[in-house]
Parts: C-alpha cells; structure tokens; sequence
C-alpha cells in the first residue's frame, strides 16, 4: 500500500463547492491531481469572487439548485465519468423560519433529499469507477440545535443516510463515509464565530479552545477518498476539536 494521497486524473464532484467547507476541499482535492467540478447556487463562477475565502480557480462550475430534483438530473445527466462524489451543500435559516412548515421543507429539500437524489443519478457512475461518497454533515447530528429544528433533524439524516448507503453500496465497490464538522468559521456560521459572547460561549465547550479551518475539515476528506481509509464504510467522522466529547 502506498501512503501517498494522489488524485491525478481523478473526476471529483463538490456540490455546495462553491464556497466555505466545500470550496476548500474542492481546491484540496484540485492541488492533489484531482480533476473537480463544483456545484453552486448563483449564475457563474464570477459571481463569487468578492466572497471571503472562495477560490473557484481551475475548478469547473455550474449553477445548480439542488432543492430541484430535475435539476439535479440534468446536471447529473451531463457527467461522463465521476471518482469521487463530496455531498457538501447545507443551508439554515434564522428567525424561527424552520419553525414553519414551508422553511423546514426547504431545508430539508436542500441538505437531506437533495443528498439521495445526487447519489441516486450519479450511483452508476461511481459503481464504474468503484468510487466513494463523503456526506458533509455536522455536529449539530449529535446534540440539539434550538433554534433549527429542520437544520439538526437534517443533518441527523444526513448520518443516517451515510450509514444505509454505506451499508448497502459497499457491495457495489462504492465507499460512502461522512464528516461532522464542528464549529468552523464560514458564512453560515456567523452568527455564532463573529458574536463576541456567543463565540466565547461556544469556545468554552471546545476542548481544543478553538474554532476549525475549513482545510483542516479538507484533509480529512482527502483521507476518506484515499486508499488509506480503504477499509473505512459508513462512519461519519467528527471534526471538531472535541466538541462533541462533552
């Protein structure tokens, strides 16, 4: 077994790529060889340029709505051949949206349906390749999230979902594993990292005493789609400073 993480040559999808977590494991699988496509929701690769921290260079673009399953596949439709498939694409909504029946199905249309709709169109595709799929789920699996009902629930079925596929694919020679990221600072999360009392709150219970990088939530997907997690199916794998140890 070799221990080097090369994807050379390798066709790797990022939905939700554009930006945040899933922008910086794009542009990790990109500096590792990989050839990446990544999904966004606005209307070109441009449009993200005056973002903080968004690098869409040499990364191939296109918009796609994954709340919409026929969007999804048509974009599917138009992938030839795919290795790797990173599920990152999440929304939340505040004000006790998620409280009302119409923001809780549009979370849950985003960050749980669209997941097996994407693995449904491009399974296979990765049955080919016997490739693998990392489902960016959260922390928020794990606990309660007052004030996001539809967000928690979601991401708990995100974990779920890696677990069944990870179960049933296997035999399939398709690898699917999933992340739990913690708290680290993107636009999503905002609301908490840039609020002084919030953030020091949240600080106290990191037994790490810090807040991630979303590179360091990059190298443990180019772990999970390396040979070196070869005999890793269905786990998704906390990353969070020890979150969620207490």
């Amino acid at each position: 077994m070799t221990y080097d993480i090369d994807f050379t040559g390798k066709h790797v999808l990022v939905v939700g790529g554009s930006s945040g977590i899933g922008n910086a494991i794009a542009q990790a699988f990109r500096t590792k060889g990989g050839l990446v496509q990544v999904w966004g929701t606005r209307a070109s690769a441009t449009d993200y340029v005056d973002d903080d921290g968004s690098d869409l260079t040499d990364l191939a673009y296109r918009q796609v709505d994954v709340s919409s399953a026929e969007e999804i596949r048509d974009a599917c439709a138009s992938i030839d051949q795919l290795d790797i498939l990173v599920l990152s694409q999440g929304i939340v909504l505040y004000k006790r949206q998620e409280f009302t029946s119409a923001g809780f199905r549009k979370v849950i249309d985003t960050n749980l349906n669209s997941l097996m709709d994407c693995c449904e169109q491009l399974h296979p595709k990765l049955k080919v390749s016997q490739g693998s799929i990392i489902i960016i789920s959260s922390t928020a699996a794990f606990h309660s999230v007052r004030g996001n009902p539809a967000y928690c629930a979601s991401k708990t079925g995100a974990m779920g979902l890696t677990r069944t596929l990870g179960d049933i694919w296997a035999r399939d020679g398709i690898r699917v594993n999933g992340i739990a990221p913690g708290l680290v600072p993107t636009k999503m999360t905002t609301v908490t990292t840039e609020n002084p009392d919030v953030a020091q709150a949240a600080l106290s219970n990191i037994p790490l005493g810090r807040f991630g990088r979303t590179d360091e939530i990059a190298g443990v997907a180019l772990f999970l789609a390396s040979p070196l997690s070869a005999y890793v199916i269905g786990q998704t794998l906390p990353v969070d400073g020890g979150l969620t140890l207490r």
